[in-house]
């Protein structure tokens, strides 16, 4: 049994990609959002596994995200390792999946293909990691929770991958890798994107 985790922001107005919205502004930083939202939606929609959709502060029953394909939660917790932690213990321990992946939307670049991939390596792996350039990462699944890489992370940094194969390292836990793909934070990510992002 598999299960892919989605993280989301709500889109709203100042909230979202404000790295972004430092220099482009906020509503074209929304704009964005919006885009990277329906192209994650898209790419999690063809995998075949059970999604669950985490909103960062409210669940939305009647949005785009079809709640008979995306069950619907909550993130609970205001550090990010502790929102992924519970959405990870949900999926195991109270759903029974086996093999659990999660993912954000910022990914222009990810593709269904690539979830697919990370799935596949968690049948000989561990753990699996898709690195993004900015030095963390763009999909992490375990096959099992393992709760030390949630923990003492400095989140949004360059140092998040690192310190979480430390992690992985000194447990002795077998892990892979995926592609380096790049997620979009600045008008520089913005501007590289594959996506058609209308100006």
């Amino acid at each position: 049994m598999r299960a892919l985790i989605i993280f989301i922001k709500n889109p709203e107005k100042g909230k979202v990609k404000t790295r972004l919205a430092a220099t482009v502004g906020d509503e074209r930083a929304l704009e964005v959002y919006k885009e990277l939202l329906v192209h994650t939606r898209r790419v999690a929609a063809d995998v075949e596994v059970d999604c669950l959709l985490f909103y960062s502060n409210y669940v939305v029953p009647d949005d785009d995200w079809d709640a008979g394909r995306f069950k619907k939660f909550v993130q609970v917790g205001t550090d990010l390792g502790v929102r992924m932690q519970g959405a990870f213990e949900l999926a195991f321990d109270r759903y029974g999946y086996e093999h659990v992946a999660i993912i954000g939307s910022d990914c222009a670049e990810l593709t269904s293909d690539t979830i697919t991939t990370a799935f596949n390596k968690l049948e000989s792996s561990d753990v699996v990691l898709g690195p993004s350039t900015d030095g963390g990462y763009y999909l992490l699944g375990m096959s099992r929770l393992f709760p030390d890489v949630f923990e003492n992370k400095h989140w949004s940094t360059s140092s998040v991958l690192e310190d979480t194969l430390v992690d992985i390292k000194n447990a002795g836990l077998t892990y892979s890798l995926l592609a380096k793909l790049t997620d979009i934070d600045t008008e520089a990510d913005l501007v590289n994107s594959t996506l058609n992002f209308e100006d």
